[in-house]
């Protein structure tokens, strides 16, 4: 036996590839359109993802080239305006079928719901892209499927901090051991890991080579096996 009754699903680079095409390319149209000479390519964008939430990213990287900027009183508001439009391009390009889910994604979820297991969502990424990519993908708003939704900023910490999971076990009512957290990132992995959490690993394309010691099982796609053989290799009982 398993011994779970519950998953929680990372979002970015988990449920789906959304980073490089995604909010990589919402960033860009962000920056552009408010005057701003920035442009992440893939590889300085895979190297921003070592700062969680997008507001944080865009601070990050504004301290480092746009000193200047960074120190200004009304840099806040503006890292505000370029994360609310960030976001309603990233909402076009999924509404626009940009961005499907990863392979198996959408036949866990379904198998998962069978087995009478709980779903939820804890994440970094604004509860209007989770709603969008579940929407276009699923064809159901996120609330339809995942019985509790931590996104965005309901937590200060963001991960590798256990801030977000915690928030998440709080609200379904059920100890860590009852639960299995799936994500594709080192942050990820020591974010469900320091809520007590056990953890499903599926690499992801900017996860790749990173550290996944701790992990309960790490497999390249969650198409690779079906949800009953993952959850016994995974097995807390």
């Amino acid at each position: 036996m398993h011994g779970y009754q519950a998953l929680i699903f990372d979002v970015d680079g988990t449920l789906a590839e959304t980073e490089r095409d995604g909010h990589r390319v919402a960033f860009n149209a962000a920056f552009a359109d408010a005057g701003l000479p920035w442009h992440w390519d893939a590889a300085t964008y895979g190297e921003l993802l070592a700062v969680s939430g997008g507001k944080e990213r865009i601070a990050h990287f504004a301290a480092r080239h746009a000193p200047d900027l960074a120190c200004r009183a009304d840099f806040p508001a503006l890292v505000g305006r370029l994360h609310w439009a960030k976001t309603a391009c990233y909402m076009n390009l999924v509404a626009a079928g940009a961005i499907p889910l990863r392979p198996g994604v959408a036949r866990l979820i379904d198998e998962a719901r069978a087995a009478g297991l709980r779903l939820a969502i804890a994440t970094t990424t604004s509860p209007e892209n989770v709603d969008a990519l579940l929407r276009a993908n699923l064809r159901a708003a996120a609330g339809a499927a995942f019985t509790v939704i931590g996104a965005g900023d309901v937590v200060a910490a963001k991960k590798p901090a256990p801030d977000i999971y915690r928030w998440v076990l709080d609200r379904l009512a059920l100890p860590a051991a009852a639960c299995l957290a799936v994500e594709d990132s080192e942050n990820g992995l020591r974010a469900a890991l320091g809520a007590g959490l056990s953890c499903l690993v599926t690499v992801g394309e900017y996860s790749r080579g990173q550290d996944f010691a701790g992990a309960r099982l790490v497999v390249e796609g969650l198409d690779q096996a079906s949800l009953a053989d993952l959850l016994a290799r995974c097995g807390n009982g």
